[in-house]
């Protein structure tokens, strides 16, 4: 079987920045130089398979072959019990073209409404993931993880980014857009797929661990890959709270650290931000944090 080295270069094959953030995570103790598709400006194929497998597969073939790299796609979505695994491969496209989770989880919510109700007991669900790593000449592998649980409406919590907030694990209290990121990636479907496909591909490599946490560094990675995955005012709140404590924590690395200033500079983001179909909640996120960042 052909395997990663250390060093090589691989195409993270999604335009989801809160996808990207999250694999790239996984990826980094390894020693891999991780890029996004959209990075190198790859565009994005139609999803035209009708399994998670299918269309993990297709993405990542399109991005190897406009690399020329090895490139490492996710597939992923919510099935429902009682909606017969809806939406499925559809997950993402219930948010509609702004890709706005506060309606697709009102979607699921009325469906389940209308088919079950909501019981007790809670309407069962699982998310799963599907990994494929294919490579430029066409060879591909596939991987898969799943969690399981159930749903709760309304919504709670406001961290993750998709359907998290309505999701709550076997085993668990919180939903997963209540859980710290540490505490849903320990049990997530997304690294339990990354767990098959590191024992498949990484267990020859030296895992590097020293460096997690401890640097005092700002994560503007995650924060920016939170911004541009969020969809409702009560994601929007728990974002503010997230800046609030980095601000406190790390306030040699704001560029405007008074109110006066600050407010300047996110009336500047605002008024240049371009035309968009995103959700204004996500706008105003990402608003707030390049102001954290720019000067006027």
């Amino acid at each position: 079987m052909r395997r990663l080295t250390h060093g090589s270069k691989l195409v993270v094959a999604s335009h989801n920045p809160g996808k990207v953030w999250e694999i790239n995570q996984l990826l980094a103790p390894y020693g891999l130089n991780a890029i996004s598709a959209g990075d190198l400006n790859l565009s994005e194929p139609e999803e035209t398979e009708t399994t998670f497998a299918g269309n993990a597969r297709l993405k990542a073939l399109a991005a190897a072959e406009g690399s020329g790299l090895p490139s490492l796609a996710d597939d992923s979505g919510l099935e429902v019990d009682c909606l017969d695994g809806a939406p499925g491969i559809y997950s993402a496209r219930w948010a509609g073209p702004g890709k706005d989770f506060g309606i697709a989880m009102k979607k699921v919510a009325d469906e389940i409404s209308v088919r079950n109700g909501w019981g007790p007991p809670h309407p069962k669900a699982n998310f799963i993931s599907v990994l494929c790593l294919a490579w430029p000449d066409g060879e591909t592998q596939i991987f898969e993880g799943k969690v399981f649980g159930h749903l709760v409406w309304p919504a709670r919590g406001g961290n993750g980014f998709g359907y998290d907030p309505m999701f709550v694990a076997d085993g668990e209290s919180k939903t997963f857009g209540e859980m710290e990121p540490a505490e849903k990636y320990a049990i997530s479907h997304r690294t339990r797929a990354f767990a098959v496909f590191q024992a498949a591909m990484l267990d020859h490599l030296k895992c590097d661990n020293a460096g997690d946490g401890s640097t005092d560094a700002r994560d503007l990675a995650a924060f920016s890959a939170a911004a541009a995955s969020l969809s409702t005012r009560v994601e929007v709140a728990s974002f503010v709270e997230r800046l609030k404590a980095d601000l406190e924590a790390k306030e040699s690395q704001w560029a405007n650290t008074t109110l006066a200033d600050y407010l300047d500079a996110l009336a500047a983001r605002l008024n240049d931000a371009p035309a968009t179909d995103e959700p204004a909640w996500r706008q105003l996120a990402k608003a707030m944090l390049a102001a954290s960042q720019n000067g006027r």
